[in-house]
């Protein structure tokens, strides 16, 4: 039987918001380091402070310093391309220690997990580094934090990065191009690409996918991991919005037009190819994101005749979406080979109350109409449903590997949105 996993909602809260208020804020001059198990934290100096770095467990940089103070661990990925998608809530304990295996840690190599956010706090350092709340490195995790020190982490590092001078700094980039394994908090996705994109974190970022290290993100921080991204540079879309007019005012995109370089996918260079031509969507059904999905889907999908969307790029048969419940985690990694294909699996807390569900979306047929200020129709948009934890996706051929998905089509019709289960329901 579940049990309440309230106090980890609070913690997940705070890990997760978009607009908390710095904990600590220390200038260069007076940084404070502590030993295994301390703190380090420094901001930039000047009226706007370039950045905020925060360190729990063993301080391998002084803020602000290039050198090391100590040799860095050196680990060796064990999987290929290792990729993590979660869809906000409370955060997936399991999917950060399968990072933490997939990064090479062990107990006694060493390992260091930096998160980088724009805005908030550190409080994913205490949640990944300990397996308590009194902060016990020599026990496995309970329920509600990771226990990355008793798998062999030696560090949980934040970096708050609010501007492009921030992602543009060189000790910031000198400490995620070092990580062993990165996160990329949740928050508000327009700040990530105003203010990262075309910087030299965008490179460092592209340099680490490249180089196999496990990289993942939650809610805003996994929706920018897709080849498409929906940048909510305008403030959110609701599915009825989107639905009703897929060129409204809230219909934001990055890369603008779909034919450019997008965050993590520049054109000619390194990015996540297991989510080429994809949308991703978190917080899917507990905010109703089908409709939306659906629409952003429908506006990568090139005209043809009297079909498809005015500046799509995409044949229908090549577009994607996946969508994301609450406290839900996705597990990727692969060649997209057909002999190592991308393969993706569901986790979740063994207390979650939810679906905690992975909805991967095709289209079937271009749509019919999508045109500004009317209503989208499109028909027989395939949804595969993952929601348990022992089967396997094929994300090469988005087919189930093993296990079974709950299949299903929607369909929206002058902006309404029908669904082949039984009673209609879009989840």
């Amino acid at each position: 039987m579940a049990t309440s996993r309230f106090p980890h909602a609070r913690r997940a809260a705070l890990r997760s918001a978009c607009c908390a208020a710095l904990s600590l804020s220390l200038s260069l001059a007076s940084l404070t380091s502590l030993a295994a198990g301390g703190v380090a934290s420094a901001k930039g100096g000047g009226k706007a402070p370039a950045y905020s770095y925060f360190v729990t467990g063993t301080a391998y940089f002084t803020a602000g310093n290039l050198t090391p103070l100590r040799p860095l661990p050196n680990t060796l990925p064990t999987a290929v391309k290792p990729l993590v998608l979660m869809g906000g809530g409370p955060d997936v304990d399991s999917a950060y220690r399968w990072m933490i295996d997939k990064a090479g840690i062990r107990p006694g190599t060493g390992g260091r997990f930096v998160v980088i956010r724009s805005t908030g706090t550190d409080a994913y350092d205490p949640y990944l580094l300990y397996s308590d709340a009194s902060n016990a490195t020599n026990t496995a995790a309970v329920d509600g934090f990771v226990g990355g020190a008793f798998l062999g982490l030696t560090a949980a590092e934040t970096l708050i990065i609010p501007s492009l001078a921030a992602a543009n700094d060189a000790f910031v980039n000198k400490v995620l191009s070092t990580a062993n394994a990165v996160w990329i908090a949740g928050g508000d996705q327009s700040s990530y690409i105003n203010n990262w994109k075309g910087s030299a974190l965008q490179a460092t970022l592209q340099g680490l996918i490249a180089r196999g290290v496990p990289i993942g993100g939650t809610s805003a921080g996994a929706n920018v991991l897709g080849e498409f991204i929906y940048s909510a540079q305008t403030g959110s879309v609701t599915s009825a919005q989107a639905l009703g007019n897929p060129f409204n005012k809230y219909m934001s995109f990055d890369p603008q037009p779909f034919s450019a370089s997008s965050f993590l996918a520049p054109t000619g260079g390194d990015h996540i190819p297991a989510l080429s031509n994809t949308f991703v969507d978190p917080h899917f059904d507990e905010r109703d994101r089908m409709g939306r999905l659906v629409s952003f889907m429908s506006r990568s999908i090139a005209s043809s005749a009297s079909f498809g969307c005015a500046g799509g790029v995409l044949a229908a048969a090549n577009a994607r979406g996946i969508g994301l419940g609450v406290e839900t985690a996705l597990l990727v990694q692969g060649e997209g080979t057909a002999s190592q294909p991308f393969v993706g699996q569901r986790v979740t807390n063994i207390s979650t109350t939810t679906d905690s569900a992975v909805y991967f979306v095709a289209p079937q047929t271009s749509p019919a109409l999508c045109q500004s200020g009317k209503p989208l129709t499109v028909q027989n948009m395939r949804v595969k449903k993952l929601a348990d934890s022992n089967s396997q996706f094929n994300l090469s051929n988005w087919q189930a590997l093993s296990g079974a998905t709950s299949d299903y089509d929607v369909s929206a019709n002058a902006g309404v949105l029908t669904s082949s289960k039984p009673g209609g329901g879009l989840y």
